[in-house]
């Protein structure tokens, strides 16, 4: 058995498909100026990472520890958001991602079944 921290952002971003990550990548580009967005260097920077390693992230400059689970917050309702409109997908027990997204008990076990 072993200690590996699970990240959920790290989670949900492996588990995306090729595409979703594409179609992520042009949700992100609809504005120009979030081609230089923290959040897309945060996202390529995880996508590319094989475990997930928070040193390295902070290693990259890419934000400060303080300001990491802000970014991360924020990324991860991004990606959520970008599969919403991508098409309404079929979750368990709800009609579709949006109304999970919205759901209050929202946990944690919930994100890793989820992804």
């Amino acid at each position: 058995m072993t200690n590996d921290y699970k990240d959920n952002l790290f989670i949900l971003i492996k588990s995306l498909t090729k595409s979703e990550k594409r179609q992520f990548k042009l949700f992100v580009g609809r504005m120009g100026a979030n081609m230089d967005a923290k959040f897309l260097n945060l996202f390529n920077l995880l996508d590319k990472m094989e475990q997930f390693d928070e040193q390295q992230i902070l290693k990259q400059k890419i934000v400060k520890k303080q300001q990491l689970s802000n970014l991360k917050a924020h990324l991860y309702k991004q990606i959520l958001i970008s599969l919403r409109l991508i098409r309404p997908i079929k979750t368990s027990g709800y009609k579709s991602v949006n109304n999970w997204i919205l759901r209050p008990s929202y946990t944690k076990k919930d994100c890793i079944n989820k992804a």
